[in-house]
């Protein structure tokens, strides 16, 4: 069995954004030679994500309200977590939105459904971080 790592670095310029990284994922899979097995991407940082859904802008938008509804950023003292930094909301985002995805990868092709791509969603951003790519198989 054969693996290829590759970490991806980002520094999203708004304190929160949604990124669609399935092209760099396809090219670290052609990169990587494997034709049948699966694809990990991991947020490396406990206030961004990697999840899948639509590239839709309205939908995208959907997402902010939705989750300033389930975890507000302000007022920042609503949140034990801050003190040193005000990101609490960040972390609760990140935690509904998700750490990972894992992909199935047949014919060398990343196994996604018609409108499916591949999302890194930042929710504390300004400042450089990175995901990983993990793919293994033959």
């Amino acid at each position: 069995m054969k693996s290829h790592r590759k970490e991806l670095w980002f520094n999203v310029p708004a304190r929160r954004g949604y990124t669609n990284i399935t092209p760099e994922v396809v090219k670290e899979l052609q990169a990587s030679g494997i034709r049948e097995g699966l694809c990990l991407v991991n947020a490396m940082h406990i206030t961004a994500s990697i999840f899948i859904n639509d590239d839709e802008s309205g939908l995208h938008s959907d997402f902010e309200k939705w989750l300033e509804k389930l975890a507000p950023e302000k007022p920042y003292t609503q949140y034990a977590h801050n003190g040193f930094e005000d990101n609490a909301d960040a972390h609760l985002k990140r935690q509904i939105m998700g750490r990972e995805v894992i992909v199935a990868v047949t014919n060398g092709k990343l196994d996604l459904g018609p409108w499916e791509q591949i999302f890194y969603g930042e929710y504390d951003g300004r400042r450089d971080k990175r995901i990983l790519i993990k793919i293994i198989g033959e």
